[in-house]
């Protein structure tokens, strides 16, 4: 029998039969005792509360208090943990190999034909993720394991294009993969507040001896987004200005299904798209990606937003013709 197969069958004689010696073990097995030691090790290992007792009634058992259920997957469910650590290990999370792993058991114990299947699926699945560093790997482990022992990291931070770097000292609440990179949200001890920070920009990563507390309402999604993306203001809202566009409908689609954009949408018609956003939003990444639409989208207001475009195409001239 196979490894596997050993663990198993202990486990489920030391159920059935309260307690056992390695010998009587390894007599009902037919296996060599050594095969019964390095198989209780390996359950040990694997989380399962084995008792041993010493002495001339001893012996191996597991304890009443304990319920050991086999865990079986239907197939879809199998399909879902495939799935899982497919976009696990291609978005270089440090948990894929533990997914791979869990894939392969499932793999092991399957029929012949569930295991078509599951190849099958994985064959049909299959995720482009953006170029990473190499160490990306790294960070993003240490990064959860500071996040889980609730200790800071010190690291070397590069804030947008700038070629140099800050050393930052931040308590990690939480990862956050966002359209394409990973996002450490936490308490940053240099700005004294809540930051979110690029992981692939961070460099030089040591870990400190303070410890913190986490609030477990604490939702590091919902601060990435608020932080990141605005919501569309109010009618009577003075900071906040209306911005209307008509095009195309497969622009204004691909426009308002843009994360940017789509969460200051306030309504939408056939060839028109109404957008509230702050102020300051015009001179923020907003009109760089109306650039990308060309003439396909005119802008009908505000007339800020029509000199801010302007600006930057003048600009981006005079770069390129020098």
């Amino acid at each position: 029998m196979s490894k596997a197969d050993n663990m198993l069958a202990i486990l489920w004689l030391l159920r059935s039969r309260k307690r056992m010696t390695a010998r009587q073990l390894a007599d009902q097995l037919e296996v060599h005792i050594r095969t019964v030691y390095r198989a209780i090790d390996a359950l040990c290992i694997a989380g399962v509360p084995i008792v041993a007792d010493t002495g001339r009634d001893g012996g191996y058992s597991i304890p009443e208090s304990v319920k050991l259920e086999p865990l079986l997957f239907d197939g879809d469910e199998q399909k879902a943990l495939l799935q899982a650590a497919v976009m696990a290990r291609e978005a270089g999370l440090a948990s894929g190999a533990a997914l791979g792993r869990a894939v392969a058991k499932i793999k092991r114990h399957a029929t012949p034909a569930q295991e078509e299947r599951l190849l099958r699926q994985e064959r049909r699945l299959e995720v482009i993720p953006p170029p990473s560093a190499p160490a990306l790997a790294a960070r993003l482990a240490e990064l959860e394991a500071c996040q889980e022992q609730q200790v800071g990291v010190s690291v070397l931070y590069r804030t947008g294009y700038e070629e140099a770097r800050k050393r930052r000292t931040i308590d990690p609440y939480g990862l956050v993969y966002w359209n394409g990179k990973w996002y450490a949200v936490g308490y940053c001890h240099l700005r004294g507040e809540i930051r979110s920070f690029r992981v692939d920009r961070m460099s030089g990563m040591e870990r400190t001896d303070r410890h913190f507390e986490r609030d477990p309402q604490f939702s590091a999604r919902d601060f990435l987004l608020d932080s990141l993306l605005p919501q569309a203001g109010k009618a009577d809202d003075e900071a906040w200005v209306s911005v209307r566009l008509r095009g195309s409908a497969p622009a204004l689609d691909e426009l308002c299904g843009h994360s940017l954009w789509s969460r200051t949408l306030v309504e939408r018609t056939a060839n028109e798209a109404h957008f509230r956003m702050e102020e300051q939003s015009l001179y923020g990444p907003f009109p760089h990606q109306l650039l990308y639409f060309g003439s396909a989208l005119h802008i009908l207001e505000p007339e800020a937003l029509k000199q801010r475009m302007i600006d930057i195409a003048s600009s981006l001239l005079d770069f390129y013709s020098t």
